[in-house]
């Protein structure tokens, strides 16, 4: 958030002027330094909210069922496994009364393969590869695995201490809650603009930006614990919040009955609506087979129950038997990404999710229009943020586009890296051009890259009325991108 430290005169604010003054400094610093990795994240991530309805945008024909039976699960478990390896873990997605809609995954060192099963129990394979890339930017950036986590993770630090010192150097914060200045200055209306949405939405950008940490810099909060705990075994660390595999037994060994073990997990967990069935290591006989149930005003799965390869009871746990601290961890996912509480949740996700990609762009906008006003304009950077911050929104939407008309995975990864290389290079070297003008331009682009993504889509895809109001948004919102804005005073 942004503030001119001059008008600090609230007595009771804990802070001198001179520490406020170092706090914005470090305030700007860190948020630059982040900025453009933090915006990337935000921007994907407010739409992999919505990763859900746009995995039926890509595919609306991809089967759907409200109820699935045990008969139909060991036919698609069956057809999974006769595809795969032995000793594949096989997920199983059941539907509920939120969720409709069966999937299986098959996951392995080497593999990864992800169907819809039909109300036949019928593999039909998944072709979302725009949501699939959205998805793994957001996570890893589509770095090494560990590497980007940790990259995404080190975002969500940045972009967590950047709020705090923001409310930090902000001593009028409540005073100043509802003054915005509109149809004036463009920099101060910008400012209030900014202190407005991280103020009213703190709450939700504090809760994204802690669970997004935690999420990316898992694999090293882990790794300290196990330095500091047993002496480097990282195994011990996982033990304490996963169940341990039970020792290697690679003999070929047929599965038990998963009519008889969904109906015993239901049987144990009255209220509960199954959810998930995990098999471990299918075929051998150190499978494990895992079912987790969900309950209304739960915010994740947590009545579980696993049963060993003879189908034998091995652990029985519920919602009374966990503690307050694995309740939080298990939760961390869901309140980061929105997944639970259906539509209406992922709509506030979603608006709270622009406000913070507003909020992220405003904040490097504001600091650049300051160091105009001071004599000191940096116009390289100006156009470089502008190539960012519309940039990437054009990029994304090119990359959808590719997704519809190829259906490849590779092709769109690739459309969105070379998008972003030569927008941001191009701003960079239209150094008779103006930053605003650059990003006038780009919005004018993106509307284009809108509509056109909804007409090609309406002409590819045998879309039903869901993945219809997709389109509908898209052409709503392309039309009010090239609305010309009217021109405020200058600063």
């Amino acid at each position: 958030m942004t503030i001119s430290t001059a008008t600090v005169r609230w007595r009771g604010w804990p802070l001198s002027p001179a520490t406020v003054r170092a706090v914005l400094g470090g305030h700007g610093i860190l948020g630059l330094a982040f900025a453009a990795v933090i915006y990337l994240v935000c921007l994907s991530g407010t739409l992999a909210v919505f990763a859900r309805d746009l995995e039926h945008w890509e595919q609306p024909r991809a089967p759907s069922v409200a109820a699935i039976g045990a008969e139909q699960l060991d036919r698609a478990i069956a057809a999974a496994r006769r595809t795969t390896p032995v000793g594949t873990t096989l997920y199983v997605t059941l539907p509920t009364l939120a969720e409709p809609g069966a999937a299986l995954v098959a996951y392995g060192p080497k593999l990864e393969r992800e169907w819809a099963v039909d109300a036949n129990g019928a593999l039909v394979r998944k072709a979302t590869p725009f949501t699939d890339f959205l998805l793994a930017l957001h996570i890893a950036l589509h770095l090494p695995r560990t590497w980007g986590e940790f990259l995404v993770g080190l975002a969500g630090v940045a972009l967590l201490s950047s709020l705090v010192s923001g409310i930090l150097a902000h001593p009028r914060i409540f005073k100043d809650a509802f003054h915005l200045r509109l149809g004036g200055s463009r920099r101060l209306q910008e400012a209030d603009l900014h202190n407005r949405l991280g103020i009213w939405a703190l709450p939700f950008h504090v809760v994204i930006a802690l669970t997004g940490a935690l999420l990316g810099l898992s694999t090293l909060i882990v790794g300290v614990l196990a330095m500091l705990l047993y002496r480097g075994d990282t195994a011990k660390v996982y033990a304490m919040f996963v169940e341990p595999p039970p020792p290697v037994n690679a003999e070929a060994m047929p599965l038990p009955s998963l009519a008889r073990l969904l109906a015993e997990a239901q049987q144990r967990a009255p209220g509960a609506e199954l959810h998930q069935l995990t098999i471990e290591r299918a075929g051998r006989a150190d499978a494990r087979v895992t079912i987790t149930s969900t309950r209304l005003r739960l915010l994740v799965p947590q009545d579980t129950t696993i049963f060993d390869a003879s189908g034998r009871v091995v652990k029985d746990q519920h919602p009374r038997d966990l503690v307050a601290g694995t309740k939080i961890l298990g939760g961390v996912g869901q309140l980061h990404f929105g997944w639970y509480g259906g539509s209406p949740v992922r709509l506030a996700y979603g608006m709270l999710g622009v406000a913070l990609c507003v909020l992220t762009s405003s904040g490097v906008t504001i600091w650049l229009a300051r160091r105009r006003d001071k004599g000191r304009a940096v116009p390289l950077w100006e156009r470089l943020w502008a190539g960012v911050a519309w940039g990437q929104p054009l990029a994304l939407m090119l990359a959808a586009v590719t997704g519809i008309a190829l259906r490849g995975a590779g092709a769109v990864l690739w459309v969105w890296l070379v998008a972003s290389l030569l927008l941001v290079a191009g701003a960079a070297a239209l150094r008779r051009v103006a930053g605003g003008t650059i990003g006038r331009w780009l919005r004018i682009g993106l509307a284009v890259g809108a509509v056109s993504l909804a007409s090609l889509h309406l002409a590819m895809v045998s879309a039903d009325a869901a993945a219809g109001l997709i389109d509908a948004i898209l052409l709503a919102g392309g039309v009010w991108l090239a609305v010309p804005r009217r021109k405020r005073s200058a600063p």
